[in-house]
């Protein structure tokens, strides 16, 4: 156990090895494009882009409309490195392959991080098309990228799950909301291991457990980020009612088209964050 825990950061340092080697750039902010932000690069001003393909033995998204590459620039003159398209735990990848991308850029030196996501509404109170800031979440559902021997380079054995999503974050994302006139609703968000939609029966379970948005990703890598010190908020796109909340059947093409119907006021309530940001770090 002791040997394959120092073969997952071994990897890990391997990884950062590799694209150091190609990219000189330190960014301040991480963040992970889900669906609906995709061509979140025309947003940026970007110095460098780097395919997933270009790092030896990187984990690489087989989900359509994930490019699979690392964008680094600056967003308002913050620093930035995004990911332009994730990996996830039903694509057949380990735990520590799913979360060593968020891991790599926690060590390129972001102390930020920000995740999205596509997400069905358990809430009856949410719509397809609402934006909504993930308050906290529920991971019992899923593996823990932490399982096994803790590595002390990455964190501590326990690490404290109280306010994962950082409370100063939070209010960044309100403000932001109210300076660009974005709508953001807030819930709690759940990561099953997927890649089946949930079934009617669990979306109740959902709603009983005080659960307002189900999805497929975030958790694992916002845990993962949490054990590494780095600072984190998460935004969801419903894009879709869960399961049983209507009657009509689920399908990814619904997910893409109401994530593309959004896309503009998601990118602009991203944008005028990390621009906050900076100007909080400045300060």
């Amino acid at each position: 156990m002791t040997e394959s825990l120092n073969l997952v950061y071994e990897k890990l340092k391997d990884c950062v090895h590799a694209v150091q080697q190609q990219v000189k750039f330190k960014p301040k902010v991480a963040l992970v494009l889900g669906s609906g932000l995709g061509d979140y690069a025309d947003e940026m001003k970007i110095e460098q882009s780097l395919a997933y393909t270009e790092i030896e033995d990187f984990p690489v998204s087989t989900v359509p409309g994930h490019q699979g590459r690392f964008l680094f620039g600056s967003v308002r003159g913050v620093p930035v490195v995004a990911m332009q398209g994730r990996v996830h735990y039903y694509e057949g990848y380990d735990m520590s392959d799913v979360v060593l991308p968020v891991r790599l850029m926690g060590m390129l030196g972001a102390g930020i991080l920000i995740l999205t996501n596509a997400a069905g509404g358990v809430n009856k109170s949410l719509s397809p098309g609402d934006l909504m800031m993930i308050t906290d979440h529920v991971s019992s559902f899923i593996p823990s990228p932490l399982t096994g021997p803790n590595s002390k380079e990455l964190g501590v054995r326990f690490p404290d799950m109280s306010e994962v999503y950082n409370r100063d974050l939070r209010e960044l994302l309100l403000k932001a909301s109210k300076i660009t006139g974005v709508p953001l609703k807030q819930g709690v968000y759940v990561q099953s291991r997927g890649p089946a939609y949930e079934t009617p029966a669990e979306t109740q379970m959902y709603g009983r457990l005080g659960i307002d948005a189900a999805g497929m990703s975030t958790v694992c890598e916002a845990i993962a980020a949490n054990h590494m010190g780095m600072k984190i908020c998460g935004i969801s796109c419903i894009t879709n009612m869960a399961a049983g909340i209507t009657d009509q059947h689920l399908n990814h093409k619904e997910v893409q088209e109401t994530a593309d119907r959004v896309s503009d006021d998601f990118k602009s309530l991203v944008t005028e964050t990390i621009s906050m940001i900076g100007d909080e770090m400045i300060r």
